[in-house]
């Protein structure tokens, strides 16, 4: 039974949150209740993020997944920002929220796409450990 719900949230949700999800969604099914959100909507997910992740996980997140705004998404208990390198949205959370502050890498290389697309997979890894500790 999933029993933490966490939140991946950024300013657009088209991006890093979106990435975050979908890795939290295949890493921690198990134990996890996964969104993302923003405060603004972008009309779809970034292509280059979409394209990356159906290859390198064979996940295809425009098939379960769309960009929603905080409000779309019930109360959680951990929420994870991206790092928006602006004002990061804000929205209640039951334990704990934690900044992963990555860069957003829309509109450079495949080369920098898959190194944030590692940091994010690495950190989900961890985050899900922690969870399973019930140490966050």
């Amino acid at each position: 039974m999933k029993e933490t719900k966490v939140a991946f949230v950024c300013v657009h949700n088209s991006c890093r949150s979106q990435i975050a999800e979908a890795l939290a969604k295949k890493y921690g099914l198990d134990i996890l209740e996964v969104y993302s959100a923003g405060t603004e909507v972008k009309s779809k997910i970034n292509q280059d993020g979409v394209r990356l992740i159906k290859k390198i996980y064979g996940i295809d997140m425009e098939k379960n997944q769309k960009t929603k705004l905080i409000s779309d998404i019930p109360p959680v208990d951990y929420l994870i920002t991206m790092g928006c390198n602006v004002s990061c949205p804000i929205m209640s959370y039951k334990f704990q929220k934690e900044d992963w502050g990555l860069e957003d890498p829309t509109g450079k290389s495949d080369e920098e796409f898959i190194k944030t697309i590692t940091l994010i997979e690495d950190k989900v890894l961890n985050l899900i450990e922690r969870v399973k500790r019930k140490s966050f």
